[in-house]
């Protein structure tokens, strides 16, 4: 019988990290490349015959000299290319080198190949008199200008160097600003994988969750979620962690994510869930030494119990209603080993009592990882039972109790995390 797909819900957000591509930070960066214009100029110069192409001396809009290096042939302008070159003079009639890659008769081969040996730097095309069309082409190809060769005079080409090495920073900002978008857009459908959309249509809870990545990174981290609820009333939930925090690490925890709602969804549940996503971990993992760390647990249709597997994972919190709740670790005797550490392990399932009213909430450690201060010890699950007992006190709870969580354990450490922080919470009313 096939399942139900319920109408999709609003994918929880997840907090920015530092690492996070800006485009204010893209376009500060264009500004400073801007304000380099202030320095000296320097061109490089690549003609047969230098001592022909130039009027001796050039001066920039300040007045000073611009330098002026000489090469007669593109091996020896690859030697002078230095990163305070700031823009290259190049005469077209000059002959290609080694153009076994170039179709017969391309009159710009030299052109493509400086373009080639020097993508960040302004370029001018040098051309014959009255060849305009060679040099409008050459400025198709890429170079940002042509002159003619024997209508050159100081000031026409100060003023050409000045404007090619501007029009060049312009489009290389343009160009990482359009890169900003792109990546953003990666993170964008990163974070539609790493944050799921819970399917929880019908049950009579209310989920909040929130992830922030660890430091110097964006969206891309280890740890994992979700939360289904399936035909017969049953909602489950898990929490993962895969050790390390790269691109690898992040995509097996996707992987894991959905082989978990399929499974899940197909009717699987317990030890035989966790065993069949053990062989999707060593079948996908890119290092034996790779692991995970996993809670699941399967709430009851009427609410009041629940199933708790714990493979190297930290136990769950429960909070119970009252005029102080008093959050309480559940059992954590039957800890099994994390996902991918011994062949042919077992996941004992624990029943749960959760009672009519109750929230529950599943993290990773990188919640109680964290110092209580610079060089301090760390949070530890009791640390993290007095913080939650403190914050419930001042009358915060759901997504408002999660935000303060994570703001609290990062204010505690004195700086960004260096592991990444997952937490969900399930609510349960009367």
């Amino acid at each position: 019988m096939p399942v139900p797909v319920p109408r999709q819900r609003a994918v929880p957000a997840a907090e920015c990290g530092p690492a996070q591509v800006s485009a204010v930070a893209l376009t500060e960066e264009a500004h400073r490349d801007t304000a380099a214009l202030g320095a000296a100029l320097t061109v490089l110069l690549v003609e047969d015959d230098p001592s022909g192409a130039l009027v001796p001396e050039l001066r920039d809009s300040a007045g000073r000299p611009i330098r002026v290096r000489t090469a007669r042939n593109l091996t020896e302008a690859g030697r002078l290319l230095t990163p305070d070159v700031n823009c290259i003079l190049l005469d077209l009639a000059l002959p290609a080198a080694g153009c076994a890659d170039t179709e017969d008769g391309d009159e710009l081969a030299v052109l493509r190949q400086v373009l080639e040996l020097a993508p960040r730097h302004a370029v001018i095309a040098l051309t014959a008199s009255g060849d305009a069309e060679r040099g409008a082409e050459a400025v198709r190809v890429g170079a940002q200008d042509y002159l003619f060769r024997d209508e050159l005079d100081s000031r026409l080409l100060s003023r050409a160097i000045r404007y090619a090495v501007e029009r060049k920073r312009s489009d290389t900002a343009e160009r990482r600003l359009a890169e900003g978008r792109l990546r953003a857009q990666e993170n964008r459908r990163l974070e539609r994988g790493l944050l799921p959309t819970p399917l929880l249509e019908g049950a009579a809870l209310r989920f909040a969750a929130r992830y922030r990545p660890g430091r110097s990174r964006a969206l891309l981290g280890g740890d994992f979620y979700d939360a289904v609820r399936t035909p017969d009333g049953t909602v489950h939930a898990m929490i993962g962690d895969v050790c390390g925090h790269g691109p690898d690490e992040a995509a097996l925890g996707v992987e894991l994510r959905i082989a978990w709602r399929a499974l899940t969804l197909a009717g699987l549940c317990g030890d035989e869930l966790l065993g069949t996503l053990q062989e999707v971990l060593e079948h996908e993992r890119s290092d034996e030494e790779i692991f995970a760390t996993l809670c699941t647990v399967d709430i009851a249709p009427d609410g009041r119990r629940a199933g708790l597997c714990l493979a190297g994972h930290p136990a769950p919190l429960l909070i119970r209603p009252g005029a102080t709740p008093v959050p309480r670790l559940l059992p954590f005797d039957n800890n099994g080993p994390a996902l991918g550490l011994l062949p042919g392990a077992r996941w004992p399932r624990t029943q749960v009592e959760l009672g009519a009213e109750w929230s529950l909430m599943l993290y990773t450690d990188g919640l109680i990882e964290g110092r209580t201060s610079p060089g301090g010890p760390r949070l530890g699950q009791d640390g993290m039972l007095d913080m939650i007992h403190r914050q419930l006190s001042q009358g915060l709870r759901g997504e408002e109790l999660l935000r303060a969580a994570v703001s609290e354990v990062r204010h505690l450490n004195g700086d960004e995390l260096t592991d990444d922080v997952a937490v969900v919470l399930l609510d349960r009313g009367a």
